[in-house]
């Protein structure tokens, strides 16, 4: 179970929000080019260790992020264009979010431990494998087995439940660490539960494909 099962629950909340955007002429890819804006200016905040401020940042993304489909949805103009730039921009604004914690040369695990500065790089370079490999082990499942069902204008795949921590685990974690100055713990955190994750996803494939 993770948070992505919980979707359906929330996307009732999403809709009044996508309409506004449908109503003000905006299409799903506007919409997805946005949350991409604001996860860039997300990680250039954090850079500057402005984390309140980029955390604000990170919830506009990951609420446009929401939304973008929904938009597609009420304007009929889901594509697999759209679905496409979709991940992209998800994958873009993962990466570049924990990135710019990086660059702002906030200590990870030398805040607390006699290791070089560049154990620190280490954390952050096995975040950002992490949160990347845990979703491209999706698009990979799909190309390899064949998954063409949608559902929304996505593809449905087994893999939607699986894996404990993805990417809203790993936004929500970032979200809490921005707002309340540990951003450091929300690093070390997804270091390793993005990887564990992806693990757990590999085992479940390796136990029914194998």
């Amino acid at each position: 179970m993770n948070i992505t099962a919980l979707r359906p629950r929330f996307m009732r909340y999403i809709e009044p929000v996508a309409a506004l955007f449908s109503r003000a002429g905006f299409s799903a890819n506007q919409v997805s080019f946005l949350a991409l804006v604001f996860g860039i200016l997300c990680a250039i905040l954090f850079s500057l260790r402005m984390f309140p401020a980029g955390s604000l940042a990170l919830f506009v993304s990951v609420l446009l992020d929401l939304v973008d489909g929904s938009v597609a949805r009420q304007t009929s103009t889901q594509s697999r264009f759209g679905a496409v730039f979709d991940w992209i921009v998800d994958k873009y604004v993962d990466a570049l979010v924990i990135v710019g914690i990086g660059v702002s040369g906030v200590p990870l695990v030398t805040r607390f431990l006699s290791l070089p500065p560049t154990a620190d790089f280490c954390v952050v370079a096995l975040a950002v494998t992490g949160s990347l490999m845990n979703t491209f082990i999706k698009p990979v499942v799909y190309a390899e087995i064949g998954y063409q069902e949608r559902v929304d204008g996505k593809i449905e795949d087994p893999l939607e439940g699986v894996g404990f921590f993805g990417r809203p685990e790993t936004c929500l974690v970032l979200l809490i660490g921005g707002a309340t100055g540990f951003i450091w713990i929300s690093v070390i955190i997804i270091a390793i539960c993005t990887n564990l994750s992806a693990v757990q996803r590999i085992t479940y494939l390796y136990r029914t494909l194998a």
